[in-house]
């Protein structure tokens, strides 16, 4: 066995690669091994599979050149063995012209490339840095794969914790609002009457201070769930859908006034139950800040726009300046006082996150006291 080794008293300069080279003809190998080794290589030469198998299992290689034809283990062989001992391993094979087809075969079984007899450096050299940059690019994504995995993991645990982190402050938030709920209720109802008219006033302002938190929870905790609830997606009508939400929105909302226009409403694929509240979030808005108007109206239409469909909700409410049209989707953004309007500002942040996860986009035009337009699309 012949071993390339280092100028005594010289420092190693720094190698191409590990390479192990097996051929039965041992002048051959002892020339290649002192050629490569010129040319920057780090070279170990064996003249039989069994030897290149026991090299393998005591030291590690970047690439392993063995001959196809020899006596024993062929190099077909050979390198299923020795892959089996170090995946990460490349392999090339030596091989006369005449057994091109078999060469081929081994690159089958794994190896990177071929290399034909006679030799000729012009060849070798180029065929052997692409084996190494193949190698090097395998590893490189087996790293990267690992790393995936192992942040893949993490992520599912920080989503276990968050979920039950939430489902804990939903019940250790919802606990003291229940309380102060129900002794609220106790004492307008029961003691009322005896109560002078400020003190009822401030208890019904606690009462609707508490009603309006348990919205906030309930709110919080649907937007939190939205990154990590799966997408269901099947066609969905959506003049369907629209007419269902609005029906139960009347019903919320009163709005016997107001003037409901729809238009063309095309279908789409998407989570129908997300989609749904898509709609009741932005018609409820419609609802709410058109209501100031002597005669409301709202509009509702869609149509189809190359590779996405697009639905837009009109109103002729309040608006808002569109120079903060940005903030709207933001989580707790609002544009208007609770004096004004009710709310948590955290409708829009979860009507935005729905469209965002089918891949959609969302935005509006709207000009103070001149109502407002959300438009939103979906892929096709």
């Amino acid at each position: 066995m012949l071993r390339a080794s280092h100028t005594e008293g010289q420092m190693p300069d720094r190698r191409l690669g590990r390479i192990l080279i097996v051929d039965d003809e041992q002048a051959q190998m002892q020339a290649l091994c002192a050629t490569l080794r010129d040319n920057g290589y780090d070279t170990v030469g064996v003249c039989t599979g069994a030897m290149a198998l026991d090299v393998l299992q005591r030291d590690r290689f970047d690439l392993m050149l063995a001959d196809l034809m020899m006596p024993g283990m062929d190099g077909i062989a050979l390198l299923h063995d020795a892959l089996r001992l170090d995946p990460d391993l490349v392999g090339v094979i030596m091989t006369g012209e005449g057994t091109i087809a078999t060469a081929v075969e081994a690159m089958k079984v794994g190896a990177i490339d071929y290399i034909l007899k006679p030799f000729r450096l012009s060849v070798i050299l180029p065929v052997l840095s692409r084996a190494l940059i193949v190698r090097h690019l395998r590893m490189e994504n087996a790293k990267l794969a690992l790393s995936v995995r192992a942040r893949t993991e993490e992520l599912e645990k920080a989503n276990r914790d968050l979920e039950a982190f939430s489902d804990s402050v939903s019940h250790d938030l919802r606990a003291p609002l229940t309380i102060i709920t129900g002794y609220t209720d106790i004492l307008l109802h029961s003691y009322g009457s005896g109560l002078p008219a400020d003190a009822r006033e401030a208890l019904g302002m606690v009462e609707k201070g508490t009603q309006r938190m348990v919205r906030l929870i309930d709110d919080l905790l649907r937007l939190s769930r939205l990154g990590r609830q799966a997408l269901s997606k099947t066609p969905v009508n959506v003049a369907d859908l629209v007419h269902e939400t609005l029906e139960d929105l009347r019903r919320a909302h009163g709005g016997g006034n107001v003037d409901i226009r729809i238009g063309e409403l095309p279908e789409c694929v998407g989570d129908p139950a997300l989609l749904r509240q898509v709609f009741v979030n932005l018609l409820s808005n419609a609802f709410k800040f058109s209501r100031i108007r002597e005669k409301p109206v709202i509009e509702i239409d869609g149509r189809l726009e190359e590779d996405e469909r697009i639905y837009c909700i009109r109103d002729n409410g309040a608006g808002f300046d569109m120079r903060f049209a940005k903030e709207l989707f933001g989580a707790f953004k609002r544009l208007h006082s609770d004096a004004q309007f009710e709310g948590t500002g955290v409708g829009l942040s979860i009507v935005h996150r729905i469209i965002e996860r089918h891949g959609g986009r969302i935005w509006a035009e709207a000009a103070l006291d001149q109502g407002a337009t959300f438009y939103f699309s979906l892929p096709e």
